[in-house]
């Protein structure tokens, strides 16, 4: 694990992140213990000059919470999202239409309960995120179904991933590709420009089980898709800092946008993370406006 004290932060770095839109953060309340609570971070946001957040749970939608906290913390933008694991019915078309209607802004596919993440998880317990302990609970409750993947026997989406696709698209939400893998993400996000879906984000780049090379990156943003890059995973040494620049540089900073997945008790708070992550691109030769652009332009763009 690394340490905050590692990374020293610079108003250079505050800067580059004004106006910043985090979107993928997780707050209380959630079935996993957080740090904070929804109101106290977007106070935290509203106090450092941030425009706004999604409200990322694992387990259960979250777009009444975002909306009752934008009123409660008027001046910041906060997203309501729902995730496509098995507590929602996992590619569940009900769920989602239901969701979009209520205003749900992002829209990620399966994450603990994709086949994907299910078939890479490693089995040494110190290096398991805190979520997968709870999918342990639920399967010695004999209440754990199949991994979901949104591919068929042939390697096509199927039927139900096209119809959420389909809700997605007519909504404007942002289709997010969760914790898919590879040849997954590909033909998501293949299928959903062709189907009319505007705003695309592949979910943490370099994350492990996602773990897509520079190249992939690159060939994904010339699809159509924002690459997304998560604090976390490189500040908990899941990958690497040289890996996340260089699928930045492959991809380019146009169709790159940065997070921080932050909210975890043992980490650092998400506006102090994200201003570490900013210093970091800098102190790799990313200049201001270029951090700018990943960390406030490129989100908001998809946001608003």
């Amino acid at each position: 694990m690394s340490s905050g004290a590692e990374i020293v932060v610079t108003e250079q770095a505050w800067k580059a992140i004004e106006g910043g839109y985090d979107l993928h953060v997780h707050a209380a309340p959630d079935v996993v213990p957080r740090r904070i609570d929804d109101v106290g971070l977007a106070r935290e946001f509203l106090a450092h000059g941030l425009r706004g957040f999604a409200l990322k749970s694992h387990y259960v939608p979250t777009q009444e919470r975002a909306a009752t906290v934008a009123k409660a913390v008027p001046g910041v933008d906060v997203l309501g999202t729902i995730t496509l694991n098995h507590s929602v019915g996992g590619l569940n078309p009900v769920a989602l239409e239901v969701a979009g209607r209520g205003g749900c802004r992002l829209v990620w596919m399966p994450t603990v309960d994709a086949a994907n993440e299910t078939a890479g998880r490693s089995l040494d317990t110190k290096k398991l995120p805190f979520w997968a302990g709870i999918q342990r609970d639920l399967a010695a409750l004999g209440i754990s179904p199949p991994p979901i993947t949104v591919l068929d026997e042939k390697g096509k989406l199927t039927k139900t991933a096209l119809q959420c696709i389909e809700i997605i698209a007519r909504h404007d939400m942002i289709l997010t590709t969760g914790h898919l893998g590879r040849h997954e993400i590909f033909a998501m996000v293949r299928a959903a420009r062709e189907m009319g879906a505007k705003r695309l984000v592949v979910t943490h780049a370099e994350f492990p089980s996602q773990s897509l090379t520079p190249d992939e990156q690159r060939e994904l943003a010339e699809m159509g898709a924002v690459i997304e890059h998560c604090f976390t995973t490189m500040y908990t040494g899941k990958a690497s800092w040289e890996a996340a620049y260089a699928g930045i540089r492959a991809a380019g900073y146009e169709r790159t946008l940065i997070s921080t997945d932050l909210g975890q008790t043992i980490n650092p708070g998400v506006a102090e993370g994200f201003a570490m992550f900013a210093q970091k691109l800098l102190d790799a030769g990313f200049s201001v406006a270029e951090v700018h652009r990943m960390a406030a332009e490129n989100p908001g763009a998809l946001a608003l």
